[in-house]
């Protein structure tokens, strides 16, 4: 304001970057000349905005026409034109569009690439587990869905599911085939026994001996009744509901079923011993069926270790739970047996000759499995141990 022109210069050029043409300063005449810096000719004044074309920028460099934007401010008896490169700014406007564009293409191009490698892949697991499903629909239970090493995904999870499910009931089929077929089995030798039995007492003429007769036909129709009850209890304590689970005390619950037992071993000549070496806490159990379970283990020990002489009742407190057990001194089970022995009627050939079914570990084992525990046998040295192992 106060040094004139050169003043005006000597700012016009600080202001200015050289080689940057975004940039227009000068100060022109009441003409439209440029007295400072530079202007486009025949410049009308005093329009506020406009738009004007120049061939010269900066210090006398050559350039090709471009589009700017300027305004002009009153300055005394001169104008202060100032503007802004047009050109340069659409040309940055064009790179944003054409960025723009290129990350739009780019963006679809992925999502559509990402969006078939996603459509085959959940296809091709969908699949999988589609010709599973099939072939357990067509019986085939052995078919199982593939699982992607570390995978982890939703899909190996819904697999694991399913494979557990197949295996599950994979197993269920075969038990009920063998069920089915040694029912059949068993039952045959007991019926014929029965027709035959019948036929003699039909054919019995005297009273004593028809009633003798008839006993015996009772015994035979007791056998198959305890059969056919027994296979529905072990189907049973598989759908047995939590709800049914009552407070015991384990040990409390072996003392009485042993007080029961206790006349019926001493009229067999045996030594009959209960034996509770710590008293676990009450737990939740389904008392029914673990009474029937513990009486199961004692009747087996009395029909076929009774030869040693002694059976003993015991409960056992151990780190994995409390173990109840009933030990004998008879001739045992081999260890190569012992996974026959509690199968649904697994008979061994030693007890072909007694009465039964081969039913009574598979209950206690189902029984087991319902406590979430598990039935094991092991070696007394001489004699066998059946343990049910219930956790606490």
């Amino acid at each position: 304001r106060n040094g004139g022109l050169p003043a005006i210069r000597q700012a016009i050029d600080s202001a200015v970057v050289p080689g940057d043409v975004s940039l227009v300063l000068a100060v022109v005449d009441p003409k439209g000349r440029a007295v400072v810096g530079i202007a486009p000719e025949r410049l009308a004044v005093p329009l506020r905005i406009t738009q004007f074309r120049i061939a010269r920028l900066g210090a006398d460099e050559l350039w090709s026409a471009r589009e700017t934007g300027y305004a002009l401010h009153p300055l005394g008896s001169y104008w202060l034109l100032t503007g802004r490169n047009l050109d340069l700014i659409a040309a940055e406007e064009r790179a944003i569009e054409r960025a723009l564009a290129v990350a739009v293409f780019l963006s679809l191009a992925l999502g559509v690439v990402g969006g078939l490698v996603l459509t085959r892949y959940v296809s091709r697991r969908l699949d999988g587990i589609a010709k599973a499903i099939e072939a357990a629909g067509e019986g085939d239970l052995s078919r199982r869905v593939d699982m992607i090493a570390g995978g982890g995904d939703a899909f190996d999870r819904l697999a694991a599911r399913l494979n557990v499910m197949l295996g599950k009931l994979e197993g269920v089929m075969a038990e009920l085939r063998i069920v089915t077929d040694s029912l059949a089995h068993d039952l045959r030798s007991p019926l014929a026994r029965l027709r035959t039995k019948t036929e003699q007492a039909v054919l019995i003429a005297d009273p004593d001996a028809r009633e003798a007769a008839l006993g015996g036909l009772l015994v035979e129709t007791d056998l198959v009744m305890r059969m056919l009850t027994m296979v529905i209890e072990i189907s049973r304590s598989g759908s047995v509901s939590r709800d049914r689970f009552i407070e015991v005390s384990p040990a409390n619950l072996l003392e009485e079923i042993g007080e029961l037992y206790a006349p019926v071993a001493e009229d067999a000549g045996l030594v009959f011993t209960i034996a509770i070496d710590d008293r676990p806490p009450p737990m939740k159990l389904h008392r029914e069926l673990i009474s029937q379970a513990i009486t199961n283990l004692i009747d087996n020990a009395l029909r076929h270790g009774a030869g040693g002489g002694e059976v003993t009742l015991r409960i056992v407190h151990r780190t994995d739970g409390v173990a109840i057990q009933v030990e004998d001194r008879g001739p045992g089970i081999a260890a190569s047996d012992r996974a026959q022995a509690l199968k649904r009627f697994g008979r061994l050939d030693s007890a072909r000759s007694t009465p039964g079914a081969g039913l009574g570990m598979a209950l206690i084992e189902a029984v087991a499995r319902l406590h979430d525990g598990h039935f094991e046998l092991a070696d007394n040295a001489p004699g066998l141990v059946a343990r049910i192992v219930l956790p606490i």
